[in-house]
């Protein structure tokens, strides 16, 4: 495992911007100060994608189901730093997950849920994961069949001892149903032995938490490992430039496996003892439905859907925005239109974001930036660095730094919410940082404002498709269609997207002889078990 170097650490301490305190120990503060409070709260839809009846639990509650957790973990032979690969969506369960790898020292490796055969193979082969957690169901898939089948092949071949966990009715052979080891209450012997792990791991806040997977312009994912306190110095860029309030309630329809979803929800909900009431997948009946069953007090959304409601704002007839103040958002630009209506019309202060996994991280607030319109279209220089962030606009054609405005180079990073290192990918990592130890983020920004006190996003300099969100690399797809009947040459590319900011566009010159058709392509892919979100939607 990559280990944080002592020099970070040493000065991430000393200048206050890392400490002490794990996750697990965050999660004990509100065990034990707000029992009785609610932690978290399914979605009410939750049987349309997960089998079970949605549930809410209160911090309590929730602590006696990830003991139960521990002891199922410990019983079935995992050990401190081993890697548990969790596929879930987004539901009470992953909150249990977490929380006892936490605890127990296990580093919890989330994967999308759309993910098949070709990525998870990637990742376990990457990973080396001791375990799988899963659920019977995702949506309409037969999620535990399927993984139970691909992970019988896989680990029969590669990893013999790993465990297959999962929740949910009508288990096929070789998965443990989690359900009724959790039923079992705890006996004063078993919390003994859980507790005694736990000292026995000292899991310190500068130990790895997660691996978390990324796409480059490579064809494989990455795995970014990301300690307690890494995840911990992402929050003042959360919670200051939001201006969250403790014990707040947070609606996250954002996938629990990336900076998005555990630093905007998870981690977010543990330092401020709020409420997380979770969404899958994303439907806006059921997501404003939430807003006004269960008084939300924050939420991100991606810009698409905010402009697509102040277009049709009888959407939001109900919604007390006197709760709702502030909402997040990013991935793709923001219109000034929308920042600004929705400031003016309801007092809602939309909040601009702009990360990776890696740690790069940017946030624009109403305290930062009070006008509206400036906020759609830029980033303030100055927060990043108030939080310990270091940054550098480097020209790429000459590697010196940009200091005028108007010039766009690659923005670079350094500092506590920086990753320390690609997972078991040495040359990777050596070709992310630059010589003075900076991220190379592979964004292009400029320098703006009357004052150059802005950044503003200009572009890509690495190639990638951005489709909700979500990276994915025109290399990976490239390799696999070269190798489909009829291809002679393939190129990928993003074509714009009003819903989603990006689609992706496969450009094919046929071999001679052969009628390349959309159909062709991803009948194609998708034998090759692709996650389907990556499959052309064009064709040029």
């Amino acid at each position: 495992m990559i280990l944080v170097q002592a020099e970070k650490i040493a000065k991430c301490v000393e200048q206050g911007w890392w400490g002490h305190q794990t996750l697990w120990d965050l999660f004990e503060i509100q065990r034990r100060e707000r029992p009785d409070a609610e932690a978290v709260v399914d979605a009410f839809n939750r049987k349309d994608f997960m089998d079970g009846a949605p549930r809410r639990l209160s911090w309590v509650q929730l602590g006696l189901e990830v003991d139960c957790f521990c002891r199922l973990l410990i019983d079935e032979g995992l050990e401190r730093d081993d890697v548990v690969l969790v596929q879930l969506p987004n539901c009470v369960e992953q909150h249990v997950v977490y929380l006892a790898c936490a605890r127990l020292g296990l580093i919890i490796t989330p994967v999308p849920v759309q993910y098949r055969e070709h990525e998870l193979s990637q990742i376990m082969r990457t990973s080396g994961a001791r375990s799988v957690v899963t659920c019977a169901r995702i949506g309409r898939g037969a999620n535990a069949h399927r993984a139970a089948a691909f992970f019988d092949e896989w680990l029969r071949l590669a990893h013999p001892g790993t465990r297959l966990l999962a929740w949910g009715p009508d288990l096929p052979a070789g998965l443990r149903d989690i359900g009724p080891a959790l039923a079992v209450p705890l006996s004063p012997g078993d919390l003994a032995r859980v507790e005694q792990r736990a000292a026995d791991a000292g899991v310190t806040a500068n130990d790895v938490f997660s691996l978390c997977w990324t796409s480059g312009t490579e064809a494989a994912p990455k795995a970014v490992p990301r300690s307690h306190n890494e995840w911990l110095a992402l929050l003042p860029g959360v919670v200051e430039v939001a201006e969250l309030r403790p014990h707040i309630r947070i609606l996250n329809p954002f996938p629990m496996i990336n900076m998005a979803g555990l630093a905007t929800a998870f981690c977010t909900a543990l330092r401020l003892g709020a409420t997380i009431v979770q969404h899958h997948p994303f439907n806006l009946e059921v997501f404003l439905q939430q807003i006004r069953d269960e008084a939300i007090d924050y939420t991100v959304a991606p810009p698409a859907v905010l402009n697509m409601l102040l277009q049709n704002e009888a959407l939001l007839s109900g919604i007390d925005f006197k709760r709702l103040r502030r909402i997040g958002s990013g991935s793709a630009p923001l219109s000034e239109w929308m920042v600004s209506t929705f400031a003016e019309r309801y007092g809602v202060q939309i909040i601009n974001y702009f990360g990776s996994n890696e740690g790069a991280s940017l946030g624009g607030g109403a305290l930062d930036m009070p006008d509206p319109r400036q906020r759609a279209l830029y980033f303030p220089r100055a927060g990043a660095a108030r939080r310990g962030v270091q940054t550098r606009l480097v020209d790429l054609d000459t590697e010196r730094d940009i200091t005028a405005p108007g010039l766009a180079g690659e923005l670079r990073y350094d500092g506590p919410t920086v990753f320390s290192g690609y997972f078991n990918a040495p040359e990777l990592t050596a070709k992310a940082f630059d010589a003075q130890g900076f991220y190379k983020s592979g964004d292009l920004f400029e320098i703006a404002g009357d004052q150059g006190q802005f950044y503003r996003y200009v572009g890509r300099s690495k190639d990638l498709v951005i489709r909700g969100g979500v990276n994915i690399s025109s290399e990976e797809i490239e390799g696999l269609l070269q190798a489909c009947p009829g291809v002679k040459e393939v190129a990928v590319i993003g074509v714009p997207c009003e819903t989603l900011g990006e689609r992706v566009c496969a450009c094919v010159a046929p071999a001679p002889g052969h009628v390349i058709t959309l159909e062709v392509l991803t009948d194609y892919l998708r034998s090759q078990r692709i996650a389907v979100y990556k499959l052309p939607e064009h064709l040029m």
